[in-house]
């Protein structure tokens, strides 16, 4: 399995990978489905997380909201 090669792909994939959880994992942890984590990382869905939820998310990736990408999922030119 090509994990590195994968994570590359999308920063929020990059930081789950790094605290060892799968999409199924943080998705339980933010009351998600594995599906809604795949499409935010894929980029085919924006995240709209309650402030709980933001909360939450912060915790499990242990960042602060200034480390938290912009993007979740791959870059794109529209970044403005």
């Amino acid at each position: 399995m090509e994990i590195s090669e994968r994570a590359e792909r999308s920063p929020l994939m990059r930081l789950r990978v790094q605290r060892f959880m799968t999409q199924k994992q943080l998705g339980e942890a933010l009351g998600v489905t594995e599906a809604t984590v795949r499409n935010w990382e894929s980029g085919r869905s924006v995240p709209k997380l309650t402030p709980v939820q933001y909360k939450k998310l912060l915790k499990i990736l242990q960042i602060t909201s200034d480390e938290l990408p912009d993007q979740f999922g791959f870059p794109s030119d529209a970044d403005g």
